[in-house]
């Protein structure tokens, strides 16, 4: 069986890391390479840095914020936000990340995923979708962009498709509805995701208990999770959180 894997994301603004929710009320969480050397120390699998503010404000991933955050990490490392071209991948990859992830830049050049998994390998090609349900539910999630703050009329699920036939190695999925509410993961939408595409989903959006993630790897069919502010602001860490879903019955890759 394979193991489920605990991701610790970091949202990065100005250099800082941020949390907010649903994309909005944005506090200070402290400093990326710290943060991401206590994570992966506690038993996180992967870590993702993502400049959530490149897009936005029209410039390049933070490469400085990178390197440094990189140094302190012996784990998987992905990088996201402000990366337009498989020249920009090729800069985060040179700072020090294993995996970028794209969004907004995959949606205007959907060309682009299969760029850069040419050059690097599709398993270092992650595509993100922020997706907000609508009016139906599940049947007409819409991927938004820029950070949360653009709709582009796409139904969820047909982009992950595209996605996957582009290249894409993995779907990192965040329910813009459930972001930072600590009330669990958008089970459903993560779900109908998993069922449409054969690589892995990361499901991201919701989590306060280690129930949560017990739903969203058997209900949500996810094959990992991420979570952001239970672990910055110290409700878990991710080797708690791993004994407790080794006891409800999940494979997780324990921490020495």
């Amino acid at each position: 069986m394979l193991t489920k894997r605990i991701i610790a994301c970091l949202d990065v603004r100005g250099g800082r890391v941020v949390k907010g929710i649903q994309f909005v009320d944005i506090i200070d969480a402290g400093d990326p390479a710290e943060l991401a050397h206590r994570h992966a120390a506690a038993g996180a699998d992967e870590i993702v840095l993502l400049d959530i503010t490149a897009t936005h404000e029209g410039r390049g991933t933070l490469i400085d914020t990178v390197k440094r955050t990189a140094a302190s990490l012996f784990v998987p490392f992905t990088v996201g936000g402000g990366v337009r071209s498989a020249d920009d991948a090729a800069a985060v990859f040179n700072a020090g990340a294993d995996k970028v992830s794209i969004n907004s830049a995959a949606i205007a050049r959907p060309e682009l995923i299969g760029e850069i998994g040419s050059s690097f390998g599709a398993q270092a090609v992650i595509v993100a979708i922020d997706a907000r349900r609508g009016p139906l539910g599940v049947e007409d999630a819409e991927v938004y962009v820029s950070g949360g703050r653009k709709a582009t009329g796409l139904r969820v699920v047909d982009w992950a498709r595209e996605a996957e036939q582009r290249g894409a190695g993995e779907i990192l999925l965040t329910s813009m509805n459930t972001d930072g509410m600590r009330n669990g993961f958008d089970c459903e939408l993560t779900a109908a995701v998993s069922a449409a595409v054969q690589i892995p989903v990361i499901a991201s959006g919701g989590a306060g208990t280690a129930a949560h993630f017990v739903d969203v790897f058997g209900h949500g069919r996810a094959d990992a999770a991420l979570a952001a502010s239970i672990f910055h602001f110290g409700v878990t860490d991710s080797r708690a959180l791993k004994g407790e879903l080794q006891r409800a019955g999940v494979s997780v890759r324990l921490p020495c």
